[in-house]
């Protein structure tokens, strides 16, 4: 087979997106996807309808001249709404300057877009209903299933990348046959998707410029916008225990549940039985595995190799820098798969390994630290700090969500500026008691100089 023939396994965004660019270098590109066409049909109700595309997802869209078609389907968001239990609100901002937001995007429309410009390319063909289940190596041959017929049948390929989420057929072939570990992490806490529909007046029935969060300990209830005027709820609990999605399992709980803790939402939400009881129940779990890659037949990306939970923000936006990665490996070793898949593996699994970590210690942030006066004063110093140090200081949030200077740098350089913020505020009780002489001493004396990409 040619050498520039690819195939990937996969047709979600990552597995599109990657599609584009590997167009765009002239390859063709054959790409199985086990789900019919979202085009064609209306994606599953309850899975994740909305996401937020950040500076590191913007990036690669960017590359391929995307990003103009793109930017018609988002909706800012410049902060966390926060709900208390009486229903006041308070908002704080993601970040200090006008461009520091993120947005919320159809995933649906932006898989679709992808889909349409990979196609558009002309040497990009994506058949659906066909699912791997296997992948041999040796012969380099794919196992795959046709989901209308049930027909299993062999498909010869030069080089596989695995695009097909976290529970990769792909990265299950590169384990049976070369493992250092590959396993999920259950965070042992689900979510279901719910909606706050436009109201009667045909607008939002709340401030849409923000990602609104209800936190409240041990679960929470957040939402985005739609361009549609509508909202996505997503509530998050424990699977199991006395407020969880085992216990709350009749009508009655559940509308007692929301009164208590929710009361603000209730008049929101019109279909909140319809949608609790029927929408899928979802489960978060951390997919880690190493190597990434075998010899010059596969490499995997996005989820297949690293999913997240979605409490940063930062799946869609991983799996895209994925790609760009990817396709700066292309370029600099131009034929030399080995050097490529192994180099891309090398490269992003530390960084896949960083975000793990920080969107699960974002998950206590969201529904709890943020009503927590320490952690508020925190925050306004970090702003305060990256206002007087900017060679040296940005708060970790910024670092991850509005530049794209490697996660794992964002992990150890936020480690080290939290360290500083605890000892600057663990005797005074407002920012304005800060002093700053001690605090320009800690930030050079512990950090190094600051490089950020936009």
């Amino acid at each position: 087979m040619s050498d520039k023939k690819i195939t990937l396994i996969g047709a979600g965004l990552v597995g599109s997106l990657a599609a584009v660019f590997l167009a765009k270098r002239g390859f063709e590109v054959e790409v199985f996807e086990r789900r019919s066409d979202m085009r064609k049909e209306n994606i599953s109700a309850g899975r994740s309808i909305n996401l937020a595309l950040a500076n590191r997802g913007i990036y690669p869209l960017e590359q391929v001249g995307l990003m103009d078609k793109v930017n018609a389907m988002l909706t800012p968001m410049k902060g966390r709404m926060v709900h208390d239990l009486e229903g006041n609100l308070n908002l704080q901002p993601y970040g200090q300057k006008q461009e520091e937001v993120i947005y919320s995007v159809s995933r649906a429309d932006l898989n679709t877009l992808c889909m349409d410009a990979a196609e558009a390319e002309g040497n990009v063909n994506i058949h659906f209903n066909q699912k791997c289940i296997g992948v041999d190596f040796e012969n380099n041959l794919l196992q795959l299933k046709d989901e209308i017929t049930g027909k299993e049948y062999e498909k010869p390929f030069t080089r596989v990348i695995g695009t097909d989420g976290s529970a990769s057929a792909v990265r299950d072939a590169i384990h049976a046959v070369h493992s250092d570990h590959n396993y999920a992490e259950q965070l042992g806490h689900s979510y279901k998707e719910l909606c706050i529909p436009a109201g009667s007046d045909g607008d939002f029935q709340m401030e849409p410029h923000a990602l609104h969060i209800w936190p409240r300990g041990g679960y929470m209830l957040i939402a985005l916008p739609n361009l549609d005027k509508s909202f996505t709820v997503t509530l998050f609990m424990p699977n199991d225990g006395e407020i969880s999605f085992e216990n709350i399992n009749d009508k009655d709980k559940l509308n007692a549940f929301f009164a208590e803790h929710f009361p603000d939402a209730v008049p929101l939400l019109p279909e909140l039985e319809k949608d609790y009881f029927e929408n899928p129940t979802g489960h978060l779990a951390t997919v880690r595995c190493s190597p990434w890659h075998y010899q010059d037949k596969a490499l995997l990306i996005g989820d297949a190799a690293h999913a997240v939970v979605p409490f940063h923000g930062q799946g869609m936006n991983c799996g895209f820098e994925d790609v760009s990665e990817l396709d700066a490996q292309i370029k600099k070793y131009a034929g030399d798969w080995e050097k490529i898949f192994s180099e891309t593996d090398k490269l992003r699994q530390p960084n896949g390994n960083a975000i793990a970590d920080m969107a699960i210690e974002n998950y206590i942030t969201m529904r709890d630290s943020v009503r927590d006066d320490k952690f508020l004063m925190r925050s306004a110093l970090a702003f305060e700090l990256e206002k007087r140090f900017p060679d040296y200081f940005c708060p970790r949030y910024s670092m991850v969500m509005f530049h794209r200077l490697p996660y794992a740098e964002a992990q150890s350089r936020g480690s080290i500026q939290e360290e500083i913020l605890q000892q600057l505020t663990k005797s005074i009780e407002s920012v304005e008691q800060v002093d700053y002489s001690e605090a320009e001493e800690l930030v050079k004396a512990k950090l190094q100089p600051l490089v950020l990409n936009p």
